[in-house]
């Protein structure tokens, strides 16, 4: 079994939660370590966003309450209509995460059958303290940027092998599949990497770089185009000389595909090739012209899958 780095760091938030609202003497002590679980998340910047929002939940949720308990008394009918108020307000105020949270200090009110400020107070240094253990235990995160970038060099190669292997195909039917397999488990692989990224990003505080999920994110485009096109490669039955200059393509694509290329060379030759497919001849008879306008549709995605990483490289 397992055991996560978020999980050993509930376990340590949430008793450290408990000693210390203990060691003050707090009225619901456990309330804390609760809080603390709940608290803690995957990133950084996710906790300390759950921290503040428990602070304006409970603050909404205090409010609330003290209308209703002041008004109506303590009394559990009354709870419910304190949340019937609550509820709602705090989806408007994008603070759901809060509802549980607070209306179990709230209840701490009802059983009390008051609202003096010293429990007011107590119900805020558990909240205090319960998020501070998670944002405590949530300083330390292990450094991913080194896998992040492993990934990377996975997907340059895999695209590499990719279309060299395309442009092998090309009047060769992809009977068994294989390459539209790799399409799929290399799509799979660029959205895991693509949230560890996103992770990546979130747990530094200061920084609004997201270079790397931008990236994943770009060559998942990429690969949606190269999906398309082998739907495309598995129906293609043209002729050696009109697959001869696309296949060449495909080749000098897979040999300088990098994550620094900025795609202009390539397509300076895509805009070269274009103009050769306008000049010439028609095709006579209707099968030669249906795997013209089928080579040409390919050469057209194609041109995308490049402009995607142009316009990926301009915008960096």
């Amino acid at each position: 079994m397992k055991i996560g780095l978020r999980t050993i760091k509930t376990a340590a938030a949430a008793p450290i939660a408990l000693l210390i609202a203990s060691s003050f003497q707090l009225e619901s002590a456990a309330s804390a370590a609760i809080i603390a679980i709940l608290t803690v998340t995957n990133t950084k910047r996710s906790t300390a966003k759950t921290a503040i929002n428990r602070f304006f939940s409970l603050t909404l949720a205090t409010s609330i309450a003290a209308g209703c308990f002041f008004l109506f008394g303590f009394h559990p009918l009354v709870f419910g209509l304190y949340l019937l108020a609550f509820i709602p307000l705090s989806i408007r105020f994008d603070l759901t995460e809060g509802i549980a949270v607070s209306s179990v200090l709230v209840t701490h009110y009802l059983v009390a059958g008051a609202m003096p400020i010293s429990l007011v107070f107590n119900e805020y240094l558990l909240m205090f303290i319960g998020v501070g253990c998670a944002l405590a235990v949530n300083l330390y995160m292990p450094n991913t940027e080194k896998k992040i970038q492993e990934d990377q060099a996975v997907v340059e190669i895999s695209l590499k092998k990719m279309l060299s292997k395309m442009s092998d195909s090309l009047n060769q039917l992809d009977q068994d599949g294989q390459l539209r397999s790799e399409c799929l488990s290399l799509r799979e692989f660029i959205k895991k990497a693509q949230i560890r990224a996103q992770e990546f990003e979130e747990n530094r505080f200061f920084s609004g770089n997201s270079y790397y999920f931008e990236y994943f994110a770009m060559r998942r485009l990429q690969l949606n185009v190269v999906s398309d096109m082998l739907q495309l490669l598995n129906q293609l039955q043209a002729s050696p000389d009109d697959v001869q200059e696309l296949q060449e393509l495909f080749e000098f694509t897979a040999q300088t595909l990098a994550e620094e290329n900025d795609g202009s060379e390539i397509l300076t030759k895509i805009a070269e090739l274009d103009q050769r497919y306008q000049q010439k001849k028609l095709p006579e008879d209707r099968q030669a012209f249906e795997e013209r306008a089928m080579l040409f549709q390919l050469f057209r995605l194609f041109q995308e899958f490049i402009e995607i990483k142009a316009g990926f490289h301009r915008n960096k």
